[in-house]
Parts: structure tokens; C-alpha cells; sequence
């Protein structure tokens, strides 16, 4: 990378840290600049505005997301081993994310009301990660893993559920032992999906349990 392409990546890195600490509206040119021991001047010659700067921190922190829970996941066998992967990758992220802050759950309370391209980038990220979801539960189906008639629009809501109630009590009221109640609770939630006629033997060869 040339001298300016690092010097713009280490300005994100700072600003994604900033970001999630004190949320993206926090997240201003002067102290980024302060803690970057550089001028206003300078790190605007980086990125064209404040609201440039904030979409290419989401940008990032999308892209940290994807490496971090999607991209290992899909490696899992198709069905219930990869959906319980981006959950459990998904926990972790959060949990990891306590000390620091979630830039879509926080970017969610910033901007519900607030139109603009920020949000439309937060909006669609999530709905990217959420088609993810839904795609994986869709295999699953098919494999006999999950119930004919389960809804994956609702599965993914009550998925997306767990994760908040994670945050709250995790962050917010400091409960210990949140990310196991995390865990069960899915498991509980699968099992209510679950396609009991079948016994998975193997990710890939589900058979009936009369066989």
C-alpha cells in the first residue's frame, strides 16, 4: 500500500474504535484528528466530508463483520452445522463488542428517524446479513433439517431477538452469563423448528428415524 492508502486505513481504524465507543454521531474530525496527532486539514484531505468518513467507517465495520461471522460460516456444511455457526459466530462477535459497542445496534438507535445515505448503508447492511440468515434456513429446509413448514422470515426475527436481548443484558445491565442464556435459548428455538422425523447422521445425509 502507498503512504497515503495507510494513512488513510490507520485514520478508519481509529475511527471505527471512536465509532463504536461513542456511536457515529460521535465521531468528529477534530478528535479524530486529535488522537491521530494530525490537522483537520489533513485528515479531510483523506475523505471529503464528516459523512463520508462515517459511511466508510460502516463500510468497514460491515467488512470486519463479514470476516469475522459470515465468510467462516459458510465453510460449515449446508443446513442446521452452518446456521448454528453464524449464530454462535454471531454471539461471540456481540460479546466481544460489549466493551466497545455494535455499530448496527447502536447505528439502529441513531438513525431509525434520521433519512440519509448513513442509514440507507446501515439499512442495507443489515438486510444483507439478515438474507444470509434466511438463505441458510432455507437450506436447511430443504435438507430436511428444519420443518416443511417452518417460516424463515420469523425464524430470522426471533434469531435477530436473541442478539438484542444479548446486547441489553450484557451491556446494558451487566448480567453475567448472558452469552450462555444466548446459547440456549437458541437451541431452544431450533428445537421448536426442528424435524424430528429425521436424525441427522451427517451435515449431508439426513435420515428418517423409522429407517
Amino acid at each position: 500500500m502507498r503512504k497515503g492508502e495507510l494513512t488513510r486505513a490507520a485514520i478508519l481504524d481509529v475511527a471505527l474504535h471512536l465509532a463504536c465507543r461513542d456511536g457515529l454521531e460521535g465521531l468528529t474530525i477534530g478528535l479524530l484528528a486529535e488522537k491521530m496527532n494530525m490537522s483537520k486539514s489533513g485528515v479531510f484531505a483523506h475523505f471529503g466530508s464528516r459523512e463520508d468518513l462515517q459511511i466508510e467507517v460502516v463500510k468497514l465495520y460491515h467488512h470486519h463483520f463479514e470476516q469475522e461471522v459470515f465468510y467462516p460460516s459458510i465453510k460449515e456444511a449446508r443446513g442446521l452445522p452452518r446456521l448454528r455457526s453464524m449464530y454462535a459466530r454471531w454471539v461471540k462477535q456481540v460479546t466481544i463488542e460489549i466493551t466497545s459497542g455494535c455499530i448496527y445496534i447502536s447505528g439502529a438507535v441513531e438513525y431509525d428517524d434520521r433519512p440519509g445515505e448513513i442509514r440507507e448503508q446501515l439499512v442495507s447492511m443489515v438486510r444483507t446479513w439478515q438474507e444470509a440468515l434466511r438463505r441458510c434456513i432455507l437450506q436447511a429446509i430443504e435438507m430436511g433439517h428444519l420443518q416443511d413448514k417452518t417460516d424463515a422470515d420469523q425464524l430470522v426475527y426471533e434469531m435477530y431477538g436473541l442478539i438484542l436481548a444479548l446486547h441489553h443484558d450484557a451491556r446494558f445491565l451487566k448480567k453475567a452469563g448472558s452469552e450462555e442464556r444466548a446459547q440456549v435459548s437458541f437451541e431452544r428455538l431450533i428445537d421448536s423448528y426442528r424435524n424430528h422425523a429425521v436424525v441427522e447422521i451427517s451435515s449431508d445425509l439426513p435420515v428418517h428415524a423409522n429407517q
